[in-house]
Parts: C-alpha cells; sequence; structure tokens
C-alpha cells in the first residue's frame, strides 16, 4: 500500500488529498459524505465499526435516531466500488455489529 495520502486497495485507489477515488484506473464518483465513510475505513482497514460508531466517527456527532442513514450510504458505496454491490467482498457486514473494510478482497 503507498504511503503518504494515498490509500492502495488492489485495483482500488483513494488519494485523500485530492479527495478523489479510482477503480481499475477509472475515477469513481462519490459525494463527499461517501468519499469521507470511504476514507475512514480504509484508514482503519481490518477494524470492525457499528453505525453508532460510524456516526460518531464520520459524520461527527452522537445520533440517537435511525442508524439507517449508515446502512444507505454504505450500500450506495457499495453500488459504486464492489463488483457485485449485493455480495460485497471488500466492504462487508459483520452480522450483529456492523461493517468492516477488508485489507485484501
Amino acid at each position: 500500500m503507498p504511503s503518504g495520502q494515498t490509500l492502495q486497495f488492489g485495483s482500488l485507489v483513494i488519494c485523500l488529498d485530492e479527495h478523489t477515488l479510482t477503480l481499475d484506473g477509472k475515477p469513481v464518483n462519490l459525494t463527499p459524505r461517501e468519499f469521507e465513510l470511504l476514507a475512514f475505513f480504509a484508514r482503519h482497514a481490518g477494524k470492525v465499526f457499528s453505525r453508532e460508531q460510524l456516526l460518531d466517527q464520520v459524520w461527527g456527532y452522537e445520533f440517537s435516531g435511525d442508524t439507517r442513514l449508515v446502512d444507505m450510504h454504505v450500500s450506495n458505496l457499495r453500488n459504486k466500488i464492489e463488483a457485485d454491490g449485493k455480495n460485497p467482498r471488500l466492504l462487508v457486514t459483520v452480522r450483529g455489529v456492523g461493517y468492516r473494510f477488508e485489507r485484501s478482497p
């Protein structure tokens, strides 16, 4: 994995300085929140985060409402970065806990 402000996972390259993502050498358009969420996961690859932890760390506040906001953003990300968004290999669900970004799919 390159050092500095670029994170690479196979053909997925996240440039933190430029706020860009490429997959197989092609740019992928993400919303600002999707990028923040992906960058957070990538910086902590292999670690499992609950929805509440993600809301606190990525959204920056304690959220006492519906955690489906996280699910929606994860689903959107999967559709953009996974070969099959319905059967993810990179951004996986850890049943009963939350989500984990795999170091290598």
